[in-house]
């Protein structure tokens, strides 16, 4: 690692601290970034506590230069931590390049690397503005504690502004701690930008125990913040009480090909239907009590509460011929529902005279469909292709586009006195959006995807935990089935209770229950986030006026 600049000497002018050097730590900052996230499998609770050091490294690159004069130290500043957030957004996400390789029509290894750094080099964009503002900030203020006390409050604001601008909240830092029981109690207060807050402000922490000049601030300072992060971590080990449950779902497990028209000519379609009725009789399944384990044994459930009809049989996001106007397709749908006299949710494209949806049809115990919900939140060159005219060439990115139309309302749906909240796939990552079904009046959340795209990567257990987040902001149980796994079962304390496992035709016959009441969040959004938001604007505009402070 490149040493620390010398200080200048008598009569001389202060150089800023060459790129190689803020571009080290940067490195070390994306690693150390990457750690308390998924990488290949769940999470172990332990490696959350990387979360609480990660953004150190590249905060006291940064702020540690002796000059701060020269413009070279801002534009530094602002690649150093530009070249951080590629790298980290090319690490978390190296999914992209799997799905791209494998399904994508004539994307080669090169096009793949070149999709996924075109994809970490504007999101990292977010990175570079975070260390500008930084660098700003400790230039007009002339010391660290004023960048050192707005970080959190601006990485927050910024994380705010990728939830809505680019639209790409992935893995915002809150999500490394959604296992911790005690720092997300503030989920259904502030969302997980509250517990993102709390952990940039913790690595502000230490970042001012290596900038402090004092050996008995530093040892305050820093006895103080790691036994804040041992008591704030123990919540990762804690364990609560099981919520209570009133009902059990079945969630069906096709583990359909990705990327395969599934056409089900014949035979196959009756093969198909045969079996989806008979799924829906089960009252009980193998399943791992938690997440799914590869190679172990699968338990036997309890399930004596079980009693027919269940809560709920679903059928996920997957590429089958299922559509919402077919008679075929109506005709299983109201044999499933009046063989189980339950209600019954199905993925499948919903067609009608102004387009074609990517929709998960409603149909009552009795058979009558009560609707469809049409996702409102699409993939883009997935499922649509923004700015047409500009990404002329994007209809060779995905196979089997199709341009579907968006929806417009999130409507929920009613049966037996209880109300179902549904919604698709990547649309779980969208917290401002989720706590809508709750406010329209939504007792439990139905999340169907399809995750086969993204292989045996990182991305379905990075998509679980921001499912959990909802569940924990909204104390909202969420009913979570997948094509081909992770299919399983979410508390309102955010804690996976039952999982089926991944890549086998199988269903999850598993318990939940119904909730009413309605948290801070679920009422009133991200009103924390805006609040970092106004007072990072604030605190730019008040730096900005002085004079510069060097």
């Amino acid at each position: 690692m490149p040493a620390t600049p010398r200080p200048a000497g008598p009569g001389t002018i202060p150089r800023p601290a060459p790129f190689a050097y803020l571009a080290a730590f940067a490195v070390l900052s994306a690693v150390l970034l990457n750690l308390p996230f998924p990488i290949a499998g769940p999470l172990p609770p332990w490696r959350a506590i990387f979360g609480w050091l990660a953004l150190t490294p590249l905060l006291f690159a940064l702020l540690a230069p002796r000059s701060v004069a020269a413009t070279k130290y801002l534009l530094r500043s602002m690649f150093a931590a530009y070249f951080c957030g590629i790298l980290w957004y090319f690490l978390n996400c190296y999914w992209i390049y799997n799905t791209m390789t494998q399904y994508a029509a004539g994307v080669s290894p090169a096009g793949g690397v070149g999709i996924l750094f075109l994809f970490s080099a504007v999101l990292g964009l977010y990175f570079a503005l975070f260390g500008f503002i930084i660098a700003f900030l400790r230039r007009k203020s002339g010391g660290i504690l004023a960048p050192l006390a707005i970080a959190p409050f601006l990485w927050t604001a910024l994380d705010l502004l990728a939830a809505h601008f680019t639209s790409v909240p992935w893995d915002q830092l809150g999500y490394s701690q959604v296992d911790n029981l005690l720092l997300t109690r503030l989920a259904p207060i502030t969302g997980t930008y509250g517990i993102t807050f709390i952990i940039v402000a913790v690595n502000a922490l230490f970042a001012a125990v290596l900038l402090s000049k004092s050996i008995h601030t530093r040892l305050r300072i820093g006895t103080g913040t790691v036994l804040l992060v041992a008591l704030l971590q123990l919540g990762s080990f804690k364990t609560a009480a099981p919520s209570p449950t009133s009902a059990y779902a079945v969630l069906m497990q096709p583990n359909l090909n990705v990327g395969s028209s599934n056409l089900w000519i014949g035979p196959e379609w009756d093969e198909h239907v045969a079996w989806m009725v008979q799924q829906g009789f089960l009252t009980c399944s193998p399943a791992y009590q938690g997440m799914p384990r590869s190679g172990s044994l699968l338990p036997s459930a309890d399930c004596r509460q079980n009693v027919s009809p269940p809560g709920v049989v679903v059928w996920p996001e997957a590429q089958s011929p299922l559509l919402s106007d077919s008679p075929q397709t109506i005709a299983l749908l109201h044999t499933l529902a009046t063989s189980t006299h339950a209600p019954v949710i199905a993925g499948m494209l919903g067609q009608d005279a102004s387009g074609t949806y990517n929709s998960a049809v409603f149909t009552a115990p009795d058979g009558q469909i009560l609707g469809r919900y049409d996702k409102i939140h699409l993939v883009p060159f997935g499922e649509y292709i923004p700015y047409r005219k500009f990404f002329f060439f994007a209809h060779q990115l995905t196979q089997q586009l199709v341009d579907l139309q968006r929806g417009k309302t999130r409507n929920v749906f009613r049966s037996d006195g209880r109300t179902f909240g549904i919604f698709i796939c990547y649309e779980s990552i969208f917290a401002d959006e989720i706590r809508h079904f709750a406010l329209n009046g939504a007792q439990v959340f139905v999340n169907v995807s399809d995750d086969g795209w993204y292989g045996n990567t990182s991305a379905p257990w990075q998509h679980l935990n921001m499912a959990r987040m909802r569940a924990i902001e909204n104390h909202r149980w969420i009913l979570l089935d997948t094509n081909n796994g992770i299919t399983t079962v979410i508390d309102p304390k955010g804690r996976v209770t039952w999982s089926a496992p991944r890549n086998i035709t199988t269903s999850l016959v598993a318990r939940y229950g119904y909730e009413h009441n309605l948290t801070f969040y679920t009422r009133h959004g991200d009103v924390f986030a805006y609040l970092c938001g106004i007072i990072s604007v604030c605190a730019l505009l008040v730096f900005a006026r002085k004079r510069r402070s060097v």
